[in-house]
């Protein structure tokens, strides 16, 4: 099978696959990231928090894609958001991953401890430094979105949430639109909840996919969106890969947004998530 073309999102000169491949908690990875290279993902997300740059890194080597076809992502934890750390977390990251530089650094989390403009000042350093290409922040709220914008010297490309049918997100990816930034989705499948949604798996029988494809494609349909599914089964890493060929008629579109739940945020951790807008 002929690896798929991906369409691509711009930001701000930065372009990003619509489909990648995270590696949240799959630790020794080296292995699953070359299957999923040579599927045809070219967007791999990491961060120093996951443990898996370095699996990142070996997968990259393995998959024989040459380094300036993929573009690679990390992120810097909410300890090390002080400058002199946050310079030091991105030499860490660089090492583990075996590159010169990163595609995409976002900072993680929040830290309510250290003002913004610490991190968001290191951000703009690391890419002037040649250390990253891009910029950009997850989980942050639209206030924080905003000081962050207000506070760089360099564009911010990116934001990264989480985002799935449980999860409305409206407030936020209208924000990124009207920012001019790309709105990357992580859990967009809600860590697999959805895959046991009635109203998914009604629409992905008539339709001859599956509900993960369902899910996926909601999310891309939207526009400005990238979502970065994660999977150790290669067969799933294809399925999930296969989501341009077809469209969700609107009436679909809308059931599937009905989805939303009061309880269907996953990733809140306490002391450093923001108020969610």
């Amino acid at each position: 099978m002929s690896a798929p073309s991906i369409p691509t999102l711009s930001a701000h000169g930065a372009e990003l696959p619509a489909i990648g491949f995270g590696t949240s908690s799959l630790g020794d990875c080296g292995e699953i990231v070359a299957t999923a290279l040579g599927l045809g993902y070219r967007l791999i997300d990491t961060a120093w928090k996951y443990g898996s740059e370095r699996g990142v890194g070996e997968g990259m080597r393995a998959s024989g894609v040459p380094r300036s076809e993929i573009f690679l992502t990390t992120k810097v934890s909410h300890e090390y958001l002080r400058a002199d750390d946050f310079a030091r977390s991105v030499e860490e990251s660089l090492r583990n991953l075996g590159v010169d530089y990163v595609d995409l650094l976002m900072i993680h989390w929040p830290n309510p401890e250290i003002p913004l403009s610490e991190p968001v000042g290191a951000l703009a350093k690391a890419k002037r430094q040649g250390l990253t290409r891009h910029i950009g922040v997850a989980n942050f709220n639209i206030a924080m979105l905003d000081e962050a914008i207000r506070l760089c010297p360099e564009p911010l490309v990116n934001l990264q949430a989480e985002y799935h049918a449980h999860l409305d997100q409206t407030k936020l990816t209208q924000a990124c639109r009207k920012r001019g930034l790309i709105f990357t989705a992580y859990c967009p499948l809600g860590r697999g909840r959805l895959l046991r949604d009635p109203v998914l798996a009604d629409i992905a029988a008539h339709k001859g996919r599956t509900l993960a494809q369902i899910a996926l494609r909601w999310l891309l349909q939207q526009g400005n969106i990238v979502a970065i599914p994660r999977s150790s089964n290669s067969a799933r890493m294809a399925e999930n890969l296969d989501v341009f060929d077809f469209t969700l008629a609107e009436e679909e579109m809308n059931r599937i947004a009905a989805l939303k739940r009061h309880d269907g945020r996953i990733a809140n951790p306490a002391g450093r998530a923001p108020a969610w807008d």
